[in-house]
């Protein structure tokens, strides 16, 4: 990550504190979890993510994370100033699927050798990261990658970040499910499926 300058520095510490890093509308019992994630355009990762996994998974909402302004709006992340970047959480039940599988997968569904761009979509906003929020799920985050590294890139440095969440901010109702919406809005090209076995895509 580059220098913070200090008007950026001085921005962050006058943030509010934030009453949760998960997004309130990620309906969940006590026993459910949530994993944040990025690589690329938030939109075409939650449809590839709902299609996959269906019933699996309990539900999924997009956002920010992680930036330099409080409660950004998607033209402010996209002018790649505020250094959010566009995620995914999802919510899942840990007695059904677990944290390091939907973890493994998010490897097989972009191009995390890419740095801060997915495709045609470029900056810091398009980056390839995991966000975690305890030390348990750093340790599969970093596990998952070294394995993926070896298996899947083994000739290309794999850059995701793996990151402490420190803030979140829900996008805006439109941009919510929005290949649902719009089946045939943009798709991020890089958003495919490696050669896995039993994947419904392959």
């Amino acid at each position: 990550m580059p220098a913070m300058s200090s008007d950026m520095s001085a921005m962050k510490s006058d943030m509010p504190a934030m009453s949760s890093v998960i997004s309130s509308n990620l309906k969940k019992s006590p026993q459910d979890k949530v994993v944040t994630v990025a690589g690329g355009c938030f939109w075409g990762l939650e449809y590839i993510y709902k299609m996959h996994f269906e019933d699996r998974i309990l539900d999924t909402q997009v956002g920010f994370a992680n930036g330099n302004v409080a409660n950004p709006t998607y033209n402010q992340v996209c002018q790649g100033m505020t250094y959010h970047a566009e995620v995914l959480q999802i919510s899942y039940n840990p007695g059904v699927i677990s944290y390091k599988e939907l973890v493994d997968f998010f490897f097989l569904v972009h191009d995390p050798t890419q740095k801060d761009r997915q495709g045609n979509d470029i900056g810091a906003q398009y980056r390839s990261a995991i966000f975690y929020l305890d030390d348990t799920e750093k340790a599969v985050a970093e596990q998952s990658l070294a394995e993926s590294q070896k298996k899947w890139f083994p000739h290309h440095r794999i850059v995701t970040q793996v990151e402490k969440l420190s803030s979140y901010w829900d996008a805006d109702d439109y941009h919510q499910e929005y290949l649902d919406k719009n089946p045939n809005g943009y798709h991020c090209p890089t958003h495919i499926i490696r050669k896995k076995p039993k994947s419904k895509f392959v």
